[in-house]
Formats: structure tokens, sequence, C-alpha cells
């Protein structure tokens, strides 16, 4: 009996570990290139907002992002203080709360997107584009079948 194991898990552990490295490194990135005090959790609620459009219950968002009602809330709640996003009642709910982004957000996301430019030009000349865009695919299908096993 070995302790080894099988190949196909092991060339997938090393595919996570090195996404992990790879998640790690571009937080850091992120973030010294974004505005004073954004996050980049605020900004991925930002992005989410810009490629999907419309509203969303703030328990809603906690699961696309997997992170707790409490850690969402406040992510919300810096944002609303930051004239981002928008937080009003839900009239189908009472209880319940929708969020929008503002105009003020897609300026920000904007903003941000411009910021990152120079180190996206620099990632691209050192791996290449043809690399990169061959990338997009097989990691499109990884985050698809990850997002189905989901708990």
């Amino acid at each position: 009996m070995t302790d080894k194991p099988p190949a196909a898990s092991a060339i997938a552990f090393r595919v996570l570990n090195e996404i992990g490295i790879i998640s790690q490194l571009a937080t850091t990135a992120f973030e010294r290139a974004m505005p004073q005090g954004m996050t980049l959790a605020q900004f991925t609620v930002l992005n989410h907002f810009v490629r999907l459009g419309g509203l969303r219950r703030p328990t809603d968002l906690a699961r696309a992002f997997q992170v707790t009602k409490a850690t969402m809330t406040s992510t919300l709640q810096r944002l609303e203080s930051k004239g981002l996003v928008a937080i009003e009642a839900d009239a189908a709910d009472g209880r319940g709360r929708l969020v929008a982004i503002t105009d003020a957000g897609r300026a920000l996301h904007a903003d941000c997107i411009v910021r990152l430019q120079p180190r996206l030009a620099h990632m691209a000349a050192a791996v290449g584009p043809d690399a990169l865009a061959a990338l997009v695919e097989p990691l499109s299908d990884l985050r698809a079948t990850l997002d189905t096993m989901r708990d």
C-alpha cells in the first residue's frame, strides 16, 4: 500500500495550491493599486453589481461570496457610507433590504480598473497575451465545477 495520492488528485492539489498563491499575490497587488480605504472585498461587491446589474438582498450577496451575513453587512455598510451602494427596504418583504450600486460606485469601479491597468499590462507582457487567453476557458470550467461543489 502506498501513501502517495493518485496522480490526478496530486495535480488537482497543485493547481489549487498555485491558484491560492496567485490569489494572495493578486490581492496584495490589487489593494496597493486601489484608492485609500478600498479593499478587495469592497471592490468585488461593486464588480458583482457592474457585471450582473440589478438589486440584491444582503443574504444573497453573502451566499454568492461565501461569507457570513454579518461580514457582508459590514462590507455593505462601508460601501453605503462612501455612497457607493444604496440600501433600501424591500417593498415585498418589510424586514428585508435590497442593495444597488450607485453612479458613484460605478465610477469608482471604473477608476479601480484604470488604476489596475499598469499591473495588468505588465502581467500580460510577462506571461503573454496568448498564454493568458488560453487560461480563461479552463479556469472558467474549474470555477464552474467548484461552484457546483459548494456546501
